[in-house]
Parts: structure tokens; sequence; C-alpha cells
């Protein structure tokens, strides 16, 4: 039995995330599986690096499965290019040892969030940023991003209901890109609780934009609170860049 490992890019904006749904076909998920199935005539289950939310974008997604295929793995890929919709899109298939687990391995992720900084929007970013009219001050949001690194416990943070799962993490770089308009807002980390980075991303803007003051990130790593952070922005703007092995 083969392990196969995928990176997979695509454009989340007409689906309701990664994870697949028993009543729904318009998962990432889903799709994946049943071109697979058509590929091999069994049932497949991939198992991704993590959720995605509806709307949100992957560039470097990685999932594996399990099968006994003997085709190529060129061929593999140029088969899922072929029957996958056109914002699915497979960039690598590799044969991994038995014991991989695209979840489970996994030691860091990468994810950026781009914000259209402008009172005009766009027309071409509009599926892939968030736009925010307000002037920011970049110089409290850095200031504010260096509070963010480092290792902490990141539930106030997090849209986690209850858990008995360790909520710490560690944020290893927060950096904040501007590009005209065109904000790319990138964090890198050894994992992410649900909706973490979106819910960082709305405590850095209100700070930028004067609704907030940088010191309540310590109110909040102290607090352990959701409703002491920021808004959770819209999945539009957030990326998966990258998962780390």
């Amino acid at each position: 039995m083969r392990n196969i490992k995928l990176t997979i890019e695509y454009d989340g904006a007409r689906y309701l995330g990664w994870q697949r749904l028993g009543d729904s076909d318009k998962t990432i998920q889903g799709k994946i599986e049943k071109v697979l199935k058509q590929m091999t005539g069994n049932e497949i289950e991939i198992i991704g690096s993590g959720r995605t939310d509806a709307g949100t974008h992957a560039r470097g997604q990685v999932a594996n499965f399990k099968t006994d295929t003997e085709m190529k793995t060129s061929e593999i890929l140029d088969f899922l290019n072929r029957y996958l919709p056109r914002d699915i899109v497979v960039k690598k298939v590799e044969d991994m040892p038995e014991r991989f687990h695209a979840r489970y391995n996994a030691v860091g992720k990468k994810y950026s969030y781009y914000i259209w900084n402008d009172s005009i929007p766009t027309a071409f970013e509009r599926n892939y940023s968030f736009q925010f009219p307000q002037e920011l001050n970049l110089d409290l949001m850095n200031e504010a991003c260096q509070k963010l690194i480092g290792k902490h416990d990141f539930i106030g943070f997090s849209a986690l209901k209850k858990t008995k799962k360790s909520t710490v993490r560690t944020i290893d770089d927060l950096s904040i890109h501007r590009e005209g308009s065109l904000l790319r807002i990138t964090f890198v980390g050894d994992g992410f609780l649900y909706k973490m980075v979106r819910i960082i991303m709305g405590t850095l803007l209100e700070i930028g934009s004067g609704k907030r003051a940088i010191t309540t990130i310590d109110d909040i790593f102290e607090q352990k609170v959701r409703s002491e952070a920021g808004e959770t922005v819209p999945a539009q703007g957030l990326f998966l860049d990258e998962v780390y092995y």
C-alpha cells in the first residue's frame, strides 16, 4: 500500500472549507476524494494538514492518502488536474514513507492575510483581501506584532469553546508588508488555533486604526477571554502558504 502526499493550491471563494460535509459537495476534500475514486475505483479518504474555513484560500495545503494504485506520481498529478475544478490545483504528488501523516507530522505553518487599505474598493482583489478603508498606523501595528511573537496561551485569540488540549502556541514571525494599497501580514508558527489568525488580524486592525491600545494584547493573554480581543476578520483575505515538516 502506497502513501501519497499531495501539495494543493486552491481558491476557496466558492467552497464551504476544506473538510468534507455529508450534505454538500462544496468542499475541497470532497472534490479531491471524488476524483480519486474516479481514478482508482475505490473510496479514498485524504487527510489534510488542517482545516481551512469557508472562503479561505491555500497556496500550499498538504494532504496524504493510502492507495494500491500502480500509476506513476506524474500520472496521478495529470489525472487530478485534468478532472478537478479549475480552482483546485495539485502542485506536487510524492510517494512518502508509510508512517507519514499530513496532520500529525506537521511542525509549523505559514499564513498570509491581505488587507486592501483604501477607501476605494478593488475589483480584482475583492475575493482575496479584506477592504479596510480607515488609515492605519503601521508603527503601532508592528509594535503589537512584537508582543504576539513567542510562546503564549492564545486561547483569548481563538473561537474555541472548550478544549482539553493545550492552547499554547509559538509564533516565530509576524510581519507586515505594504505594496501600495495592499497590505500582506505574514504569520509563521508551530500551529494556529481555530480562527486565531483572523482574530489576531482583527485586533491588529483595531490597534492600527486607534480603536484599541497596544496594552490590550497583554490583557487578552492574561484574561484568556475571546470577548477581550478584536473582531474576526472575513475569511477571503486568508491564505495557507506553506506547511512545514
